[in-house]
C-alpha cells in the first residue's frame, strides 16, 4: 500500500488502582506460562557477581518480570532467551529517586551524568522499550523526572543530547491508551521543542547537531564540535511536530495543531531538499560549509523511524543487504563498509565511524518495520528483516552469554568495552519492541482497532506466541500455529483480546479486528 496517512482517532482508558493489582497477580497469559520461562532468569542471576543493585535486585527480579512483562515463546532458543535477558536487563537500571522512579543508561556513575546518573542519549529508546511493562507508573515518574524534577524545572541536562521525547511518548499512548497523561505533559513538550527551536535551527530552516551531542562521537561525517544538519536531529524534529500536531488535536487546540503539522511540514521538504544526496541516493549530513558530507551512513535510514520521506526514496535501503554497504557478520554498520574512512578513527573511545552500535541497529530496525508497513516497495522483504534481527540477536552474546553492551567489531562480533564495567548491561537500545512491533507485528495505533503484520518468512518458524500483552487496558495474544497442534487453538496466524480471537488467518500475512 501508498504511505499512509492516519487521521488518528482518539479513545480514552480509565486505570484504576484495582486493575493494576489484579494484573500484579498474574502467573502469565492466556496461552503461556509464566513459570515455564523462570529458567531463563535463575540462570541470569547466576551469571553474575551482583555488584550494583538498584530498586530491584536480581532477588526480586522474577517476581518483578512476572507482573510486568508480556511473555514470548519460539522455536529459535537464542530469539526467546535474548527476550527475557533484555528485560531481566531493562529492570536492573530502574532506580528510584527522592522525585520518583528512572532508568538509569549506566549501571556506573558516570562524571557527565545529571542528577541520579541520568543520561538523556537513549531516553526516546527507553520510552519505547519501556512502554509495554503493565505497570505505568515506571515511566510515568521517569519523565516527570526529566521535565519536572529541577524544582519543578527540566533537569539540566536534558538538552544535552539530541532526543525524539515527543514522538516517544505519543507512541507510548498508542499502547496504554492514557491520555490524560500524554495530555498533562503536553506544556512540558511545547517548551522543549521551542527551546530545541531557539537552540539549533539553522538560518535555512533545519536543525544542526555535533556528532557527540547525537550520542555518537567520532562520525565520519562530522566531529564532535561541527555544527552539521544531520538526518539524525531533523528526523527527530519532524518526528516531535507531528507527535505535537496530534497531541495538540487532542487536546482541542487547532490552532496550535496547525502550526506544529507546519513546523513539520517544512522540515519534511528541506530534509528532502538538502540531505538527500541524488548521486548517492541517500539521506546524508549537510557539513556546516553547506556541503554534502558525501558519505553513507546509518543515521541515513532513520527518517523512515519517523515515516518522514516521501515515496521514491527507497532505493537507499538497497545498501543494507550489500557486504559493501552496510552488512556484516555481525550486524548493521554504523557507516558503509566501502568508504575510505571506515573504521579509522582508532579503537575503544566511542568511533562510530562503522563499528556496530545497537543504538543506530535499533533506530534502523524500527525504521525498516515501518517502511515494510507504510511503504509500497519491493527493496526489503520479511526474509531481510528476519536475516537482520538474527545477526542482532547473535551479536548480543560474549563469551557465550547474554551480553549487551555498547558497541561491537563488525566482522568478530567482540565487544569493544566489553571488559569495562560500564559496557555492563549498557541501556542504550531496545530489542523487546523490535520483537512486539516487528517482529510479531503489533502495529500500536490509537482506535480500537487491532493491527497485526508479523515480519517472519512463513518457512522460518512453525510456531510462536507472544502473550500477556497489555494494549488499551486489555490482554493481547498472537499465535502463529502453522499445523494447529502445538497451541491447539486452530491452524494459522490468530490474534485474541482478552481471551477471545479478533483476527485470523491461515498464513502469515497482516489482519485486523475490532476489540
Amino acid at each position: 500500500m501508498i504511505k499512509k496517512v492516519v487521521i488518528l482517532s482518539l479513545s480514552i482508558v480509565l486505570y484504576t488502582s484495582c486493575a493494576v493489582a489484579q494484573k500484579s497477580k498474574k502467573n502469565g497469559g492466556a496461552i503461556l506460562k509464566a513459570e515455564n520461562f523462570r529458567h531463563y532468569v535463575d540462570y541470569f542471576n547466576k551469571m553474575e557477581d551482583e555488584n550494583i543493585a538498584q530498586a530491584i535486585p536480581n532477588a526480586q527480579s522474577w517476581d518483578w518480570m512476572k507482573a510486568n512483562i508480556p511473555l514470548f515463546e519460539c522455536p529459535q532458543q537464542n530469539f526467546e532467551e535474548m527476550w527475557y535477558y533484555r528485560w531481566w536487563t531493562l529492570r536492573k537500571h530502574i532506580k528510584q529517586t527522592p522525585v520518583g522512579y528512572v532508568f538509569t543508561e549506566f549501571l556506573v556513575n558516570r562524571s557527565y551524568a545529571d542528577k541520579y546518573n541520568l543520561i538523556a542519549s537513549a531516553l526516546g529508546h527507553h520510552i519505547y522499550e519501556a512502554r509495554w511493562l503493565h505497570d505505568n507508573k515506571y515511566l510515568n515518574e521517569y519523565l516527570h523526572v526529566w521535565y519536572r524534577g529541577n524544582d519543578g524545572k527540566p533537569m539540566k541536562r536534558l538538552h544535552t543530547f539530541s532526543s525524539w521525547n515527543s514522538n516517544a511518548l505519543y507512541n507510548r499512548y498508542l499502547v496504554n491508551g492514557d491520555s490524560s497523561y500524554l495530555l498533562n505533559m503536553l506544556p512540558d513538550l511545547e517548551t522543549d521543542y521551542a527551546d530545541w527551536e531557539a537552540e539549533r535551527r539553522l538560518p535555512n530552516g533545519l536543525f544542526w547537531q555535533a556528532d557527540v551531542k547525537d550520542g555518537m562521537e567520532e562520525s565520519i561525517s562530522g566531529g564532535r564540535k561541527e555544527k552539521n544538519a544531520r538526518p539524525t536531529i531533523n528526523s527527530y524534529m519532524y518526528g516531535n511536530a507531528m507527535a505535537l500536531s496530534i497531541i495538540e488535536s487532542m487536546a482541542g487546540n487547532k490552532v496550535k495543531a496547525d502550526l506544529y503539522a507546519l513546523k513539520a511540514d517544512s522540515i519534511r521538504k528541506l530534509f528532502h531538499q538538502l540531505l538527500w544526496n541524488a548521486k548517492d541516493t541517500f539521506f546524508e549530513t549537510r557539513k556546516q560549509a553547506d556541503t554534502m558530507a558525501n558519505v553513507r551512513e546509518e543515521v541515513g535510514f532513520i527518517p523512515w523511524y519517523f515515516n518522514l520521506p516521501d515515496a521514491g526514496y527507497e532505493a537507499a535501503w538497497k545498501k543494507i543487504t550489500d557486504e559493501k554497504g552496510f552488512f556484516a557478520p555481525f550486524g548493521l554498520t554504523t557507516a558503509e563498509r566501502n568508504h575510505p574512512q571506515f573504521r579509522t578513527h582508532g579503537c575503544c573511545q566511542c568511533e562510530w565511524d562503522g563499528a556496530v552500535w545497537p543504538y543506530a541497529t535499533s533506530q534502523t530496525m524500527t525504521a525498516m518495520a515501518n517502511l515494510m508497513n507504510n511503504y509500497q516497495q519491493s527493496v526489503v522483504n520479511d526474509s531481510v528483516y528476519f536475516r537482520l534481527m538474527e545477526l542482532y540477536v547473535e551479536s548480543q552474546y560474549y563469551r557465550g552469554r547474554p551480553y549487551i553492551g555498547e558497541y561491537l567489531d563488525e566482522k568478530t562480533g567482540y565487544w569493544l568495552k566489553g571488559d569495562q564495567e560500564r559496557s555492563r548491561y549498557y541501556n542504550h537500545s531496545t530489542y523487546n519492541d523490535l520483537v512486539i512491533t516487528g517482529l510479531m507485528g503489533l502495529r500500536p495505533r490509537a482506535d480500537n482497532t487491532i493491527e497485526v503484520n508479523p515480519l517472519i518468512p512463513e518457512n522460518k518458524w512453525a510456531w510462536f506466541c507472544l502473550d500477556n500483552v497489555s494494549y488499551h487496558g486489555k490482554t493481547v495474544t498472537i499465535i502463529w500455529d502453522k499445523d494447529g497442534t502445538k497451541y491447539k487453538k486452530g491452524k494459522g496466524l490468530s490474534v485474541w483480546v482478552n481471551g477471545k480471537k479478533v483476527a485470523a488467518a491461515d498464513n502469515l500475512q497482516r489482519v485486523t479486528g475490532a476489540f
